[in-house]
């Protein structure tokens, strides 16, 4: 089959992806073997390819907001038949034994599988996934505006759940790419005013086209107090900025995978009960939870489509914030 896979980690620019033939996987017990339509190119597939995230797996195909067909299943599988529309997500399988899975926290696995980076994902004609760990698609979300549901849409909702921002409340954003586009399409579907805090003025400008009260740089303060904050970009010198913005008992999610330091800051900023929390992968409740609200919406994803042997332009162009939205690559037909 044909795929885009790292066999050394290495910065965006000097386009690591090598494009060629890879072997056919086969499912085993439990799996499916889906035929990759498209695939969501995210920002922590950029930490991996940069090694950012330390290499599980080399050689790896990267790739985990997946949407494709089921073409055949190994022994045990039950949900889902052959032709059934599904998507693959970030959480490829868990231990199911540990302290955090048996009391429901599976995004804390203590021995967790991810797609794209422990095991090959869907920068690829095919792969295998879990029968369990999969979704099914709701329906009315085209194969390239369901992609990146699948992980910038999953992760944005459960930040948006562990803010707990209710109708009424302010809530910040700071960076405003694939999670935070649909983030505050659910956020105003809530009734919550979203002020949105980032670099680039192409993402301000879509920020307020999709109902924000307020669009400012990355670093600039709000015209209010914000009861609630959500950092999306990867970088360290936002937390305080976001802290110094938050009224008293104010809360702080950091919503990446991977964040640059964390500069020291007074302890003025935290003090008055604010907080700050992180968010770890997502769990299928997560999934589940969010195609369902996806489609209530519902939903709108802004895509730019990529062939499948460009991927290394389009992480580029992610790198680079040249994207509105969020990126995907066009695998198969």
């Amino acid at each position: 089959m044909k795929a885009c896979f790292l066999r050394t980690p290495a910065k965006a620019e000097k386009n690591p992806l090598e494009y060629g033939e890879f072997p056919d996987p086969s499912p085993g017990p439990g799996e499916v073997l889906v035929r990759v339509k498209v695939c969501g190119v995210c920002r922590t597939d950029l930490h991996v390819i940069e090694g950012e995230l330390p290499p599980k797996k080399s050689p790896v195909i990267p790739g985990h907001q997946v949407v494709g067909v089921i073409e055949r299943s190994g022994p045990e599988v039950k949900r889902f038949a052959a032709g059934a529309r599904v998507g693959i997500a970030w959480l490829h399988k868990t231990d199911g034994t540990c302290e955090y899975c048996r009391r429901g926290e599976e995004n804390l696995c203590d021995e967790p599988l991810f797609t794209g980076y422990s095991v090959n994902g869907g920068y690829a004609e095919y792969m295998v996934a879990p029968e369990a760990f999969i979704y099914a698609l709701p329906n009315g979300f085209p194969d390239e505006q369901a992609a990146p549901l699948l992980c910038a849409g999953i992760i944005g909702y459960r930040c948006l759940k562990l803010v707990g921002a209710v109708r009424g409340e302010k809530l910040g954003f700071y960076g405003f790419g694939a999670a935070a586009h649909m983030a505050i399409q659910v956020a105003r579907h809530w009734g919550v005013d979203v002020y949105a805090a980032t670099r680039d003025v192409r993402h301000q400008k879509l920020a307020m086209e999709l109902g924000a009260k307020w669009a400012g740089g990355t670093l600039d303060a709000p015209p209010v107090k914000l009861d609630a904050a959500i950092v999306f970009a990867p970088a360290g010198e936002i937390v305080p900025a976001a802290l110094q913005v938050l009224r008293k008992g104010g809360r702080l999610i950091l919503g990446g995978i991977h964040m640059s330091p964390i500069p020291s800051f007074a302890y003025d900023l935290l003090y008055q009960e604010r907080m700050i929390r992180s968010v770890a992968n997502n769990t299928r409740r997560d999934g589940e939870e969010f195609l369902s609200l996806a489609a209530e919406v519902p939903i709108h994803t802004m895509v730019q489509v990529y062939p499948l042997a460009e991927a290394n332009r389009a992480l580029n162009a992610l790198k680079n914030d040249e994207i509105s939205g969020a990126a995907v690559l066009r695998v198969g037909s």
